[in-house]
This record gives C-alpha cells, sequence and structure tokens, in this order.
C-alpha cells in the first residue's frame, strides 16, 4: 500500500497546489501517517479520523507560531499529506470511523486494508503514479534524484 499513497498523494498535490515550496518528502510521510497510527490497533481507527488529520493541522500551527513563516510552510505538509491519506483510503466511507467522536465514543470494527485484490490494483495505480513522477520531474537523473531528496520539490526540467 505505499505506492498507492506515496505517488497518488504527490500527484493530488501537485496538481492541486501548483507551488514551488511544497515539500513532497513530507506530504508522502504525512499520507502514511493515517496507517502508522492505526497499524497497533490491527484496524481502522483513530488515524482515520478527521479530528487525526485536524489536530495534527492544529499541532503545526500552535508549534509553529513565532517560528520562521519557511518553517511553518514546510510542515504545513504533513497535515496535508495526512488528509490525502484520508482521501486515497477512502475513510470519509465509513463514516462512524471518520466522524469518531461525533458518531459515538467507540470506534467501530474496519479493516486497515481493503480486499487484495484491490490494494494489487491500488498498488499498480501508484507504481504507474510515480513512474509518470519520475518521467515528470527527471528523477532518473541521479543529480535532479539527489536534489529531491535533499529538499523535497519537484522541478520540472527546462524544455529544450
Amino acid at each position: 500500500m505505499l505506492l498507492w499513497y506515496a505517488g497518488l498523494s504527490v500527484l493530488l498535490v501537485y496538481f492541486v497546489f501548483q507551488s514551488a515550496g511544497v515539500d513532497y518528502r513530507l506530504v508522502v510521510a504525512g499520507s502514511l501517517l493515517p496507517l502508522a497510527v492505526d497499524l497497533p490497533f490491527l484496524g481502522l481507527a483513530y488515524g482515520h479520523t478527521l479530528l487525526g488529520s485536524v489536530a495534527l493541522l492544529v499541532a503545526v500551527m500552535l508549534l509553529t507560531i513565532g517560528r520562521p513563516r519557511l518553517l511553518r510552510r514546510r510542515l504545513l505538509c504533513l497535515p496535508i499529506g495526512a488528509f490525502c491519506g484520508l482521501v486515497l483510503s477512502a475513510a470519509w466511507a465509513n463514516t462512524d470511523v471518520f466522524w469518531w467522536p461525533f458518531t459515538g465514543a467507540s470506534l467501530p470494527d474496519g479493516s486497515l486494508l481493503p480486499a487484495p485484490g484491490l490494494v494489487v490494483l491500488e498498488e499498480l495505480a501508484g507504481l504507474a503514479a510515480c513512474a509518470w513522477i519520475v518521467y515528470r520531474f527527471g528523477l532518473a537523473d541521479g543529480g535532479r534524484r539527489d536534489d529531491f531528496l535533499r529538499s523535497g520539490r519537484l522541478r520540472a526540467p527546462a524544455s529544450s
């Protein structure tokens, strides 16, 4: 399930924000955060709630008060990625989990991963997204790839 979240969250953020200042490393980390939080529960839990991603957003905003604006902008990529993770996991389709605690104090049972066949299809789509990202941003070139790994930014190669 890694390629699905990594590739598609990068594409979503790239096409929605069109910003050179996005740290896509943090977007990917944020998109995997709901899975990481819920892994110990072996099912949908707090990581897949809207409250979890909103709490992360509020924490970033509060913890960066009085700090450099660039730090806040960069760290905001983490909750943006977490919201992408909610969208890509279709967490919103399980209203009892997504809207917890507003729908009740206890979390209902829900599988952390979809059916195996769907996982394969999602991973293939994620692989295609990652391949497009590598092609579009010239990440096959070692220098461009190193720049991305160092800065988290994606820059389109100059057209010839």
